[in-house]
């Protein structure tokens, strides 16, 4: 049966803080234990008031410090951004602390918008090396050979597994070169799902992390006792990307009754295109949502994200697909 992962992008909702937000990781990721996820990870977003996971390694420590047996990682670390051996250091430090527990996924995105991508990254031209900085990156976690001269300590010799993240081709390609595990931002941008998972499917190349393709997909999954409320919740998630992509970023937004009726158009289109893939709904709608979607694509892990604005009713979403989960692979 297809594992479950937790995504938390560590909402921040309409007038609540950073502190809470990053309090409710913790609460989610205690909960995702006790219910049997396999991983949790966290998002690397910058200049998002509505995100509270702009410093990732620290949440990521943050969440680890406070579970005791889920893995913890990163869904990813846009590493255009940083140099690979800051990050070989930072995730080598996490795997000393927590052993066997830390995940760390790569991205080529900036996270973010072009002006703070400025603000972030040594130069712009930093992505187009992406492929070179995997592999040094990679290179760090290595034992030490006589005579090196650059170390990651912590770092070397550390079992860190890496994952490439992507939503077109690219990563597909450089995941099936390196014979890594793959994860698919299906959960926003899954216009290039089908074709990317023929890509690296066809073209893996086995490697000493993985002899076989291994599929994560995004999926946003919002499951409530009825499909009302449930599409309710959804309305927060909704009214967050239309602000988004309409240059008006902000905190999570409370549901609202009807929300996608009175869209423009473009809105509608634009929502209709970015999740398209979401699961919505009761018990058996998102039992019937999670079949069809894994029958389809042969997903081996779904990384689960849900954008609630309200707390107890997001660890309720997790839990009641938690128990869909259960009873899915008791048929099986």
């Amino acid at each position: 049966m297809t594992a479950l992962s937790v995504l938390d992008l560590s909402p921040i909702t309409q007038g609540s803080t950073a502190s809470q937000s990053l309090a409710n990781s913790l609460d989610l990721a205690r909960h995702a234990e006790r219910l049997g996820y396999k991983r949790y990870w966290l998002a690397e977003h910058h200049n998002m008031p509505g995100i509270a996971s702009a410093a990732t390694s620290v949440v990521i420590a943050h969440v680890a410090g406070g579970t005791k047996t889920i893995r913890v990682g990163a869904g990813g670390i846009m590493l255009p951004n940083h140099a690979p051996l800051v990050i070989a250091e930072q995730f080598g430090t996490l795997a000393a602390l927590f052993p066997g527990r830390i995940d760390l996924g790569l991205g080529r995105a900036p996270g973010t918008d072009m002006l703070t991508a400025r603000a972030l990254r040594r130069n712009l031209e930093s992505a187009d090396n992406f492929p070179q900085d995997v592999v040094e990156l990679m290179g760090y976690f290595q034992p030490a050979e006589d005579g090196q001269r650059i170390r990651a300590v912590p770092g070397e010799g550390q079992t860190v597994p890496v994952w490439i993240l992507g939503s077109s081709l690219y990563g597909a390609q450089l995941a099936a070169l390196l014979g890594l595990p793959y994860a698919f931002a299906s959960h926003f941008a899954p216009a290039e799902l089908d074709h990317a998972l023929e890509v690296y499917r066809t073209r893996f190349q086995p490697s000493a992390q993985l002899d076989k393709p291994y599929v994560m997909l995004g999926l946003n999954v919002s499951a409530a006792p009825t499909d009302a409320e449930a599409k309710l919740l959804f309305s927060s998630l909704q009214q967050a990307f239309v602000n988004l992509r309409s240059g008006r970023p902000g905190q999570l937004p409370p549901p609202v009754e009807n929300y996608d009726r009175d869209l423009d158009p473009m809105a509608k289109t634009m929502l209709a295109q970015a999740l398209s893939c979401a699961v919505v709904g009761s018990p058996e709608t998102v039992r019937q949502g999670i079949d069809a979607f894994v029958r389809r694509t042969g997903a081996d892990e779904l990384m689960v994200t849900a954008q609630i604005f309200d707390h107890a009713a997001r660890l309720r979403s997790y839990e009641i697909l938690a128990d869909v989960h259960k009873s899915m692979s008791k048929a099986a």
